[in-house]
């Protein structure tokens, strides 16, 4: 089965390679540095590396507490960080900068994979949440490199789609040492499609393990201060298309009851700016962008966050806050975020990526499910207008986030494991 993949895979190469180049017309980042997607370097071989695999931003966010913990245990070890998104790639060289080694990780071909192993030669492998490559899985084995999957998830839907190709999914995993698995609901998932039951241990998600530190709270205070003064916000992040009309229609209800109201709106993808841009202005409201650094008078309706590595930041300078990607049947992204600066929670409905935090979330009394428009807007404006709700939402979302920590910690003690017996 393996070998009728990788002729598909090696078969589709030159379309695949085409599409990057195509989306580079929208993205210039996507062009750039497609040799490393070959596993082809123009710099040394750097051996015995810790190696962490994390796709895309959001991975990334939560692989940096865990990489930075196996940092302090082992500090004579380099650390590897691969992604496979441009915006995964600057956010890693962003808050790791020279700290840890970065490339793309290479197409899940036997010549790639192969030559990205010698290259490196690590001491371990990590991968982040849901990723099975076969040809790199089976290279770990056959190198005897430790291959661990950790803040493992594994919806339904996708366990389904595993078990569609149970042979291949089965040999894949039966190359990994430990799957470290957010709930007992993904450990389950995680041995029907063919994990050992003695790789498989459920040590929380890493997620929770985020914190605000101090320094980001102080910046967060001056960035209200100085960008918004005393201006009712109500932020949208990590928002999708058909997501933004929305949003923008719920705030238009909003603003004749709340006329300083300002909406701070983070599209998940900078690249879509300038749609953002156009449906807002088509409402004839009055935008600022983040990379312009200018405050919000009263002519600026809608603030645009179109930098990356802001968004938690923006959360903790708001009053209300709405996590997007569950408005649309996208699946939700991180309401941890908000939700650890005290900052009440709303989400949509597709929560389906999220769904055991949603839930628990929503339990706790952190956070608030709306279906529609209509509720969109009733429960933002229900929580500015009191105060008191408004708080005890927030605290309840921030103690929720403390109760369930501790993940990377009992991460770190398996790895280590890994590492003192590969």
């Amino acid at each position: 089965m393996r070998l009728i993949y990788s002729a598909l895979f090696y078969f589709l190469a030159p379309a695949i390679l085409a599409r990057l180049f195509w989306r580079a017309r929208k993205e210039s980042t996507y062009s750039q540095r497609w040799l490393e997607r070959l596993a082809v370097y123009d710099f040394e071989p750097e051996s015995g590396v810790i190696w962490f695999h994390a796709v895309s931003v959001g991975e990334a966010e939560a692989a940096f507490p865990l990489i930075r913990a196996v940092k302090d245990r082992f500090p004579a070890s380099t650390i590897l960080v691969t992604a496979t998104t441009p915006t995964g790639s600057a956010r890693i060289k962003d808050v790791l900068g020279e700290t840890a080694k970065h490339v793309y990780l290479p197409y899940d071909l036997p010549d790639c994979v192969n030559r990205f192993i010698r290259h490196y030669s690590p001491i371990l492998a990590v991968v982040l949440e849901t990723e099975i490559w076969p040809n790199l899985y089976r290279v770990c084995g056959l190198r005897d490199i430790p291959l661990a999957i950790v803040n493992g998830r594994l919806s339904e839907k996708s366990a389904r789609g595993y078990l569609r190709l149970r042979s291949l999914t089965r040999e894949s995993l039966s190359h990994v040492r430990l799957i470290a698995a957010q709930t007992p609901e993904d450990a389950r998932r995680y041995v029907a499609i063919g994990a050992d039951p003695n790789s498989v241990a459920v040590t929380g998600n890493i997620k929770f393990d985020t914190e605000l530190p101090t320094e980001a709270q102080d910046r967060a205070k001056a960035l209200r201060d100085t960008l918004f003064g005393k201006r009712p916000i109500f932020i949208a992040g990590s928002t999708h298309p058909g997501e933004e009309s929305q949003i923008l229609s719920a705030f238009d209800r909003l603003r004749s009851q709340f006329p300083e109201l300002l909406l701070v709106l983070a599209p998940r993808h900078p690249h879509r700016i300038a749609d953002v841009v156009a449906e807002c202005e088509k409402m004839g409201l009055g935008i600022r962008l983040r990379s312009e650094s200018e405050p919000c008078d009263e002519s600026i309706d809608v603030f645009l966050l179109d930098t990356l590595g802001e968004l938690r930041v923006f959360y903790a300078a708001s009053d209300v806050a709405f996590v997007g990607g569950s408005l649309a049947p996208i699946g939700g992204h991180n309401v941890l975020e908000p939700a650890i600066a005290g900052v009440p929670v709303l989400f949509g409905p597709h929560m389906f990526n999220f769904a055991d935090i949603a839930c628990k979330l929503k339990e706790s009394g952190g956070g608030i499910e709306v279906k529609n428009v209509e509720e969109l807007a009733l429960w933002t404006g229900r929580l500015l207008t009191d105060e008191c709700l408004r708080s005890e939402v927030g605290e309840n979302g921030k103690r929720f986030v403390s109760s369930n920590q501790g993940a990377v910690d009992r991460i770190v003690e398996q790895l280590g494991l890994l590492i003192s017996n590969p």
